[in-house]
């Protein structure tokens, strides 16, 4: 039987655990930065998330939720923590929910990349990142992990949320565990794929229990993370394989890190299209669990030939950022892709910085008027999170 275009992106997608997404595009994790400044959401971020949800999202994913205050990325991350702002939690999660759409937090822990004025860098093991010196966790933190996700996960669901994705990629600290670029360690969380990846099971098994066998628990991994030494193809296909005996819902496929000077997803592993179509297909042939293949797709098209080559849903972070009410055109015979801005130069960072703009934008429904340049969209990022840090060491106190 054939489909039209439309139908293709249409069709419910019925998760392992029993859930279901209405449609087949997933509005990708991203850092919108959005949060108080001491871990909880804003009327702003609220809407943003709500737009989203109007928009014909079948689930939309709040990027760099903290599993706690003790190593964040930016100031202006939410905290799954006790003591936090209830009533805005609460009406983030039924907002997001709107129209049939799913909103689950991204679970997370920067490690080696937490932000220098909040949290002391710690990781797999010792080393040194562009001048950033990295300790390394020692085995009683490694065990409270799988606690602490567990928690966060436990405390999501009691909010209203439906699912929660634990954050595995992009060079944040479950990537450090998978990446011997990061991990170097000797004792059962280092070397082999198996080792690696140890931690991760024991997060995912310790969430299951504390949430259930019915709320969804999604992870993001990363295909590569375009370091040297880094994760390879063949290292990322056996985590695809040991994801398979776990009770995980949904793998989403990402890549890059955002180590200084490494190439960040963003950046993408290919001149255009999407850009871990080949890796999507080749894990969908080795595991039962959907995949989300995130990266790279602006067009329509795009979009349905990674569903034809095996893809379960399709991941969107820009391309949603430009149109929130992207899947509703979509999911329409007439169809309609977003206008993607070109720049005459590229400062490091000045593209997500520029992004991260139009998120706040998107946020007060002012998205028309936004017209930052990326120099000027770098420093008023920088300029926010500078005014938040002192927010954030109020709640939580200085660097541990």
């Amino acid at each position: 039987m054939s489909h039209t275009p439309a139908e293709k992106l249409a069709t419910p997608l019925d998760l392992p655990g029993g859930g279901r997404l209405k449609n087949r595009l997933i509005k990708s994790p991203m850092s919108d930065s959005l949060g108080n400044g001491a871990g909880d959401p804003t009327p702003d971020q609220i809407r943003l998330y709500e737009r989203w949800a109007e928009g014909g999202a079948a689930l939309s994913l709040i990027g760099e939720v903290q599993i706690g205050p003790h190593a964040p990325e930016s100031p202006g991350n939410l905290v799954l923590t006790p003591g936090g702002a209830e009533t805005l939690w609460r009406a983030l999660a039924q907002v997001g929910a709107a129209q049939g759409a799913q909103i689950w937090p991204q679970l997370g822990h920067a490690g080696a990349l937490a932000h220098g004025a909040l949290a002391r860098a710690k990781g797999p093991s010792a080393l040194t990142l562009k001048g950033r010196e990295v300790a390394a966790l020692t085995e009683d933190e490694i065990a409270a992990l799988p606690g602490a996700y567990a928690t966060a996960a436990a405390r999501a669901k009691a909010l209203g949320f439906r699912g929660v994705q634990i954050h595995a990629g992009h060079g944040f600290l479950l990537s450090q565990f998978l990446s011997p670029f990061f991990n170097h360690r000797r004792d059962g969380y280092g070397g082999s794929v198996a080792a690696r990846f140890r931690l991760i099971g024991e997060i995912i098994a310790a969430t299951r229990r504390a949430v259930g066998p019915q709320f969804a628990l999604g992870l993001r991994i990363n295909a590569t993370d375009q370091l040297r030494g880094g994760v390879t193809e063949a290292d990322a296909l056996e985590t695809i394989r040991l994801l398979s005996a776990t009770s995980i819902d949904l793998i989403d496929i990402s890549g890059g890190s955002y180590v200084p000077g490494a190439p960040a997803s963003s950046d993408g592993t290919a001149q255009n299209g999407p850009y871990f179509a080949e890796f999507a297909a080749k894990a969908q042939a080795i595991t039962r669990i959907p995949l989300v293949v995130t990266g790279g797709v602006k067009t329509r098209t795009e979009a349905l030939a990674l569903r034809a080559g095996g893809a379960a849903a399709v991941g969107l972070a820009r391309a949603m950022v430009l149109d929130p009410a992207l899947p509703i055109k979509w999911l329409s015979p007439e169809g309609g892709d977003p206008a993607f801005p070109r720049f005459a130069t590229r400062p490091p960072g000045g593209i997500t910085a520029w992004y991260t703009g139009r998120l706040a934008a998107l946020a007060t429904d002012r998205e028309d008027s936004f017209a930052a340049d990326l120099p000027a969209a770098l420093a008023a990022v920088a300029a926010r999170d500078a005014a938040r840090v002192p927010h954030w060491q109020a709640r939580f106190g200085p660097p541990a």
